[in-house]
């Protein structure tokens, strides 16, 4: 089974279906019955065999970036960087969850030193995602990750901020919307409150990044033939791990039968976590090598689940919820639908809307949420 986004001839506004409705009264603890005890079972072996590859795939494509000679080459190997460094993070990200170590503190160890590449902050990434993003999923009011604008909110706005949400929500912009939703206000500028910033030590993990970024630079400068080397092998891993994440988090959490919530009473955890986030089917080894990462129901159903048992998890929940979640599989043509299709959504009708086109005050039959 698989659904893709719809390419119509003439764009319309998409409505979002109502079979979450059914999950209404269905507890999450119910739907994480599906999963067997096996789906929950760590292997730290395993997991550090993964950290070592990606560290490895990183080290080598970042020397390569510094060590060549022809500044295409480099750009090339720096552009492989920023693939292994969004496979770091996706790694960290599960070590943040708790899912690859019984050891808190071994998980943080690893976890901040697989986010560096990033210059993401371990702890901020923790105090943020796993309580905002999980907690509220798609629940507009707290968790702001890919919050569409409504056409009124759109309209609103003065003509530079608007010109900036088109870029964010678009294939090759979207990198904006991370770094300026995330990056920039949750890890840069983010200021706890004393007690806050105490009990979680964000000062000391954020300069822990800093001295990082700081000497990466340096050594990228002085291996790597001057302000070339440390572009290649700094900024662009850097920036392409900033598409990446923006891309697959956007894919996570948008599609034209995804519906976001404004209203309390409309929402719950079980509708956040099973229709609120998709299954987006990749090959095999593209999946692996991304850590499953588009694998995200499961995830998002129960965080414990390790990023190398996902695909199990997902066949065992399909079986009892495949027809709530949104699956299809990757094309790039479906991606570009996506952010087509996606761009404003009314919270009232529920309708998606691009941006420019009229959208129509209507009732709309039920859609059903496509099913892989």
């Amino acid at each position: 089974m698989s659904s893709a986004p719809s390419s119509p001839a003439t764009a319309e506004p998409t409505p979002v279906g109502t079979a979450f409705e059914r999950l209404r009264t269905v507890k999450l603890g119910t739907v994480r019955t599906a999963f067997s005890a096996a789906v929950y079972r760590r292997s730290a072996p395993r997991a550090l065999a993964w950290l070592a590859f990606d560290a490895t795939v990183y080290a080598a494509f970042v020397v390569a970036a510094m060590r060549a000679d022809h500044l295409v080459v480099k750009f090339g190997f720096g552009v492989l960087a920023g693939c292994a460094v969004a496979s770091l993070f996706v790694w960290a990200h599960d070590a943040a969850h708790g899912a690859l170590f019984s050891s808190s503190a071994v998980a943080e160890v690893l976890g901040t030193a697989a986010m560096l590449p990033s210059l993401n902050v371990y702890r901020l990434w923790v105090h943020g995602h796993n309580r905002v993003h999980h907690g509220f999923t798609s629940f507009s009011p707290v968790d702001w990750i890919w919050r569409p604008l409504t056409p009124a909110q759109y309209r609103a706005r003065p003509a530079w901020s608007r010109l900036i949400y088109r870029v964010e929500r678009s294939l090759l912009g979207c990198p904006l919307h991370y770094l300026t939703k995330v990056w920039w206000p949750g890890m840069v500028r983010f200021r706890p409150d004393a007690e806050t910033r105490s009990r979680h030590h964000f000062t000391r993990s954020k300069a822990i990044t800093a001295v990082f970024a700081v000497q990466a630079m340096v050594v990228a400068w002085l291996l790597g033939g001057g302000a070339a080397g440390a572009v290649t092998a700094v900024v662009v891993p850097w920036l392409v791990f900033n598409f990446f994440i923006a891309l697959f988090v956007f894919l996570h959490h948008t599609h034209p039968q995804l519906p976001f919530f404004e209203d309390r009473k409309q929402w719950n955890a079980t509708i956040g976590q099973v229709a609120c986030s998709t299954v987006v089917v990749m090959p095999r080894l593209l999946s692996a090598l991304t850590h499953h990462i588009l694998v995200h129901t499961p995830h998002h159903v129960d965080q414990r689940i390790p990023f190398y048992r996902l695909p199990t998890a997902w066949r065992q929940l399909a079986a009892h919820h495949g027809s709530d979640v949104i699956t299809y599989r990757f094309r790039w043509s479906s991606v570009r639908a996506i952010f087509r299709d996606c761009q404003l959504f009314d919270f009232e009708t529920k309708v998606w809307s691009r941006i420019g086109e009229k959208t129509p005050i209507r009732d709309s039959s039920p859609t059903p949420v496509g099913s892989m």
